[in-house]
C-alpha cells in the first residue's frame, strides 16, 4: 500500500531529474554506512528474506550476522532487541557509528541490493532532492552536481505519503512489540521476532 505510492513519487522526481541523478545499478555509495530504519521497514525486509531463494537468503543472513557481531559492541541502543537510541546519549554517538559498514543486503559481487523490492523507505528516497526538517532540501552528493538551485527545487520529491507511513509504522510496532528505529543487520537477525 505505502511502497507503490512512494515508488510513484520517486518515478515522478526521477523523470524530472533526468541526467542529474547518478543513481543506477552498481552505484552503491549510499549502501555503505548504517542508517536507521523503521520497524515497518524491518518487517518488510524480514518478509522478503523469508520469501527469497534459499541461497540468496543464506548469503544475506551470513552477512547480517557478521555485521551484527561487528556492530554490537558500540551499538547506540539495545543490542539485544536492535532498538536504537534507548538512552539520551545514543543519538550523538550514532553520528560517528559504523560509517564504513556495508549493508548486509548489498551483494558484494554485483553491487546491487539482494532485497531491492523490499528496500527501506530511506533507500527508496535517497538520491533525488528530498526536504527534511533538519537540513532543508538534501540530495545525494553524487547527484545534481553543478545543478542550479532552481533545478534542484524543480525536481523535489513529493512526500505527501509521510502521514500514511507514520500510521503504518505504529501498526508494525504493535505487531512486533518493538518500538523506534533499528538497523538492517539487527532487523534481519532479531531472534525476538518471528518472520511471518
Amino acid at each position: 500500500m505505502l511502497l507503490p505510492i512512494i515508488d510513484n513519487a520517486l518515478a515522478s522526481t526521477t523523470a524530472r531529474s533526468g541526467d542529474w541523478l547518478a543513481c543506477k545499478p552498481g552505484c552503491h555509495q549510499c549502501c555503505v554506512g548504517v542508517f536507521p530504519i523503521s520497524q515497518l521497514d524491518a518487517e518488510n525486509l524480514r518478509i522478503a528474506l523469508a520469501a527469497a531463494d534459499p541461497i540468496t537468503a543464506g548469503h544475506i543472513l551470513t552477512r547480517a550476522h557478521a555485521a551484527r557481531a561487528r556492530l554490537t559492541r558500540d551499538f547506540p541502543g539495545n543490542p539485544v532487541t536492535g532498538e536504537l537510541f534507548t538512552e539520551p546519549h545514543h543519538e550523538a554517538a550514532f553520528d560517528e557509528f559504523a560509517n564504513d559498514e556495508p549493508c548486509p543486503v548489498l551483494n558484494p559481487i554485483t553491487g546491487t541490493c539482494d532485497l531491492y523490492a523490499a528496500r527501506p523507505v530511506q533507500c527508496r528516497t535517497f538520491g533525488p532532492p528530498l526536504r527534511n526538517e533538519d537540513d532543508g532540501l538534501a540530495v545525494c552528493e553524487l547527484c545534481f552536481v553543478g545543478a542550479p538551485e532552481s533545478e534542484v527545487l524543480r525536481c523535489e520529491m513529493d512526500q505527501n505519503w509521510r502521514p500514511l507511513e507514520e500510521i503504518l509504522i505504529a501498526e508494525a510496532e504493535q505487531r512486533t512489540h518493538l518500538e523506534g528505529p533499528t538497523l538492517i543487520a539487527f532487523a534481519l537477525t532479531n531472534s525476538q521476532v518471528v518472520a511471518p
